[in-house]
């Protein structure tokens, strides 16, 4: 009988996995221990083996494509057995990814009919206007209703806002500049829209709007170009005074539009929108000469005048010399460990109340320790280790910082495992160092490294990503004078650590040559005092100023 072959949960943090290849293809035998696929999880890209003897019948997944944990991945079983019934035993996944496609394809015949049924009627007469989503920055491609401020069946006025709309910078107003009832809204709250996708319809109460929806985006075109000749013909018919007085709230223009404008002192009375509906939009104001009024102008006295300000203007291309780039970017899916980064760190930035402490710590003998220890020990230690092993030792001497916020109640932890933050191309791994009070810093030094070569290689296991109770975020090799780390929850805090720093210090009342390393500790006030986290620094500075006490 086939069985299916399930998304794996990889780690405690796994909610969806992406499928980063596929070593067998439909057809292929497989044996138990065979490796299917490498599936890429929030912490790391890890081989998946078949626990089933069989035939590959299915591959529910494409390589690059990410899954929920427990979303059907494959089907195994004899060959030429049909893997449908045991798709559908499993939730009917087979039935609905084949009627999907004819449900999508039913009111197909309907809509084209509509489309070849559309030129028939004069869109122009319909008492309604098609509300667009605006675009409301050069790099804008969809937008968001964050909200509706009217319903279907609301009166608005022209200069009402409709909605609220988040763009890829700001959220802002739209306005649809039609004054009569909300007929029609096509996007829900919180949905996104494309760029000039109808959002909503604006007309006489009782309209049918049908033919308007039908139509989509082939009613823009002549609705804009009878809006467009409509506001041409008045301007050439109307005298410049009164174009110069009218009522700018009247105009269409974007938001953005309407600020240039006026930071610039142009009318908007004398710019041609170029956008759906005559509507103006930033680059017909950025790219609007003053001269070109004049210019049109029939009248000798405006033509007079226009001759000495274009006079004026001529010399300010000359002075201020153009230069012309091209505007490039690449852009890529997020990774799985970058969704769990961005996903984790926000969630402790934004719900951990966070403090920072920072401490100096003279480092003189801590570095001729050092060199002491390398000079007889089997593995060379690091300053690393060093920060590392006297952490261990005060977090046994400071329990409340070697603690963890569980909501109801505070854990707080006997032993101590500390994560190090190392960096890989594809973000951040904290492999962690278990039980490191108890270990010598030749053992802390060889496990570290082992660590950081796994990390680098991607061969990290879960396990050994998990259980820290204090984390150790270093960037000295780096030569940082100071920062600051967002700590990783649960842990109650996490220790920055700074480059050493050659500076003048004050011995024995004389100022002489030293080596000073910063470190601060963020912590979490929610377990955490201020008064806590700075007894904690000072333990921590006693140890690595006199190393010798490491070894007790």
């Amino acid at each position: 009988m086939a069985e299916v072959v399930k998304m794996p949960k990889m780690s405690d943090t796994m909610t969806e996995g992406v499928l980063a290849k596929w070593h067998k293809k439909v057809g292929d035998k497989i044996k138990s221990g065979d490796v299917l696929a490498e599936i890429e999880t929030d912490k790391a890209t890890m081989d998946f083996e078949s626990f089933q003897d069989g035939t590959l019948l299915y591959l529910g997944v494409e390589e690059g494509k990410a899954v929920p944990v427990d979303t059907i991945i494959a089907v195994l079983g004899k060959e030429g057995e049909d893997y449908k019934a045991a798709l559908a035993a499993d939730g009917a996944s087979a039935p609905k990814a084949e009627t999907a496609p004819a449900a999508d394809k039913a009111p197909a015949a309907p809509v084209e009919a509509k489309k070849e049924a559309a030129p028939a009627v004069d869109l122009s007469k319909i008492p309604a206007v098609v509300i667009r989503m605006p675009l409301m920055s050069d790099t804008m491609t969809e937008g968001v209703i964050q909200k509706w401020n009217f319903k279907v069946g609301d009166k608005v006025k022209s200069d009402d806002s409709l909605a609220d709309v988040e763009t890829d910078k700001a959220t802002m107003d739209v306005v649809g500049y039609e004054a009569g009832t909300l007929l029609y809204i096509g996007v829900a709250e919180g949905q996104a829209a494309k760029v000039n996708e109808i959002i909503a319809i604006v007309g006489k109460e009782g309209t049918d709007i049908t033919p308007l929806l039908a139509a989509g985006n082939a009613a823009p075109a002549p609705a804009a170009s009878a809006e467009e000749a409509a506001p041409a013909t008045e301007a050439a018919a109307a005298p410049t005074a009164d174009a110069e007085t009218a009522d700018e709230s009247r105009i269409k223009a974007s938001p953005l539009a309407r600020k240039i404008a006026k930071d610039k002192g142009i009318s908007l009375t004398q710019i041609k929108g170029s956008a759906e509906g005559g509507r103006i939009v930033k680059k017909d104001v950025e790219g609007y000469t003053p001269s070109a009024q004049p210019v049109a102008a029939s009248a000798p006295v405006a033509a007079e005048a226009a001759a000495p300000a274009a006079a004026k203007a001529a010399p300010a291309p000359v002075k201020i010399p153009e230069f012309v780039g091209v505007e490039k970017f690449t852009e890529k899916p997020v990774t799985q460990m970058r969704k769990a980064i961005g996903r984790r760190l926000s969630e402790s930035l934004f719900t951990a109340p966070h403090f920072y402490v920072t401490m100096s710590i003279d480092m003189d003998q801590a570095i001729e320790a050092r060199n002491k220890i390398n000079a007889y020990a089997p593995t060379k230690v690091s300053f690393n280790d060093l920060v590392l092993k006297a952490t261990a030792i005060a977090l046994k001497q400071h329990p409340n910082i070697n603690s963890a916020w569980l909501g109801d109640k505070i854990r707080y932890n006997e032993h101590v495992n500390i994560g190090v933050a190392v960096a890989v191309d594809e973000g951040l791994l904290v492999p962690v160092i278990k039980f490191a009070d108890g270990k010598s810093l030749s053992h802390i030094s060889a496990e570290v490294k082992d660590f950081a070569g796994k990390a680098k290689a991607k061969k990290l296991q879960p396990n050994e990503m998990e259980g820290s109770t204090f984390t150790i975020s270093n960037l000295g090799m780096f030569g940082v004078d100071e920062f600051t780390a967002i700590i990783n929850t649960p842990n109650s805090c996490i220790l920055a650590v700074s480059g050493i720093q050659a500076v003048p210090v004050v011995k024995n009342g004389a100022v002489v040559p030293g080596n000073i390393m910063k470190v601060t500790l963020s912590a979490d006030h929610r377990t955490v005092d201020g008064a806590t986290a700075a007894a904690f620094l000072q333990t921590l500075k006693a140890l690595l100023e006199e190393p010798v006490r490491l070894l007790f």
